[in-house]
């Protein structure tokens, strides 16, 4: 599944179609959800369906290949400011809030590898490389826990990332529970006030909470 980041460089016209066909899996994604046909995708992109499966042999590779482009764009930038800066704590959390934000503006994309996270392994391998380096950085100038280990942070962010299925498309919900994470990582934990706690949407609620039995 590596196809999705480590593709062959490409004629322009096929550059463009494929840049075409990411961007219209993100809008159809972002629309009609994880169970969005292929051919949905290439009529929105404006390309045949055998353009599309020339380049994405299915939804999967699709998918990672649409995952990649925004941890491209919208992580990485943040992970060399923090890797480049002298606060390797502060670096830290400013790469777990930009994973989240790219996290909840995909969560449709995410949905569509539900069960098969495995197959993010090929994308995020400097992502979780980086967060090793600023864990070790952090923990060397005192301001993250030394108990804390890589490990901790791959399950951690995995948790983060699970929150965004208790939210409403669009909520920055997913704040408040990366602000208890980060303090929890602190070697020591400051006196702030957290993000405003989000209310779960109304149908988890009803399913997450048992409701009282009636009165006899």
């Amino acid at each position: 599944m590596n196809l999705a980041v480590e593709r062959k460089p490409l004629r322009a016209d096929a550059a463009r179609n494929v840049d075409k066909i990411i961007n219209a899996a993100r809008e159809c994604f972002r629309q009609y959800g994880p169970d969005v046909p292929l051919q949905t995708i290439a009529a929105t992109a404006g390309v045949g369906p055998a353009t599309l499966f020339r380049n994405f042999s299915d939804k999967e590779q699709l998918v990672l290949a649409a995952l990649n482009r925004q941890l491209r764009l919208n992580v990485d930038p943040v992970i060399d400011v923090a890797l480049a800066g002298t606060d390797a704590a502060e670096g830290l959390f400013r790469v777990i809030d930009a994973v989240m934000t790219a996290a909840s503006d995909n969560a449709n994309l995410l949905g569509a590898v539900a069960g098969r996270r495995d197959l993010l392994t090929g994308i995020t391998g400097s992502l979780i490389e980086s967060v090793g380096v600023l864990l070790d950085r952090g923990q060397d100038q005192g301001t993250l826990r030394l108990d804390i280990s890589l490990t901790d942070m791959v399950r951690l962010l995995a948790m983060l990332i699970g929150v965004v299925d208790t939210m409403e498309p669009g909520s920055d919900a997913w704040r408040r529970p990366a602000a208890l994470v980060e303090d929890a990582i602190r070697a020591e934990r400051p006196t702030r006030v957290l993000p405003p706690q989000v209310p779960l949407p109304s149908a988890q609620f009803d399913q997450a909470v048992p409701h009282a039995a009636p009165a006899q």
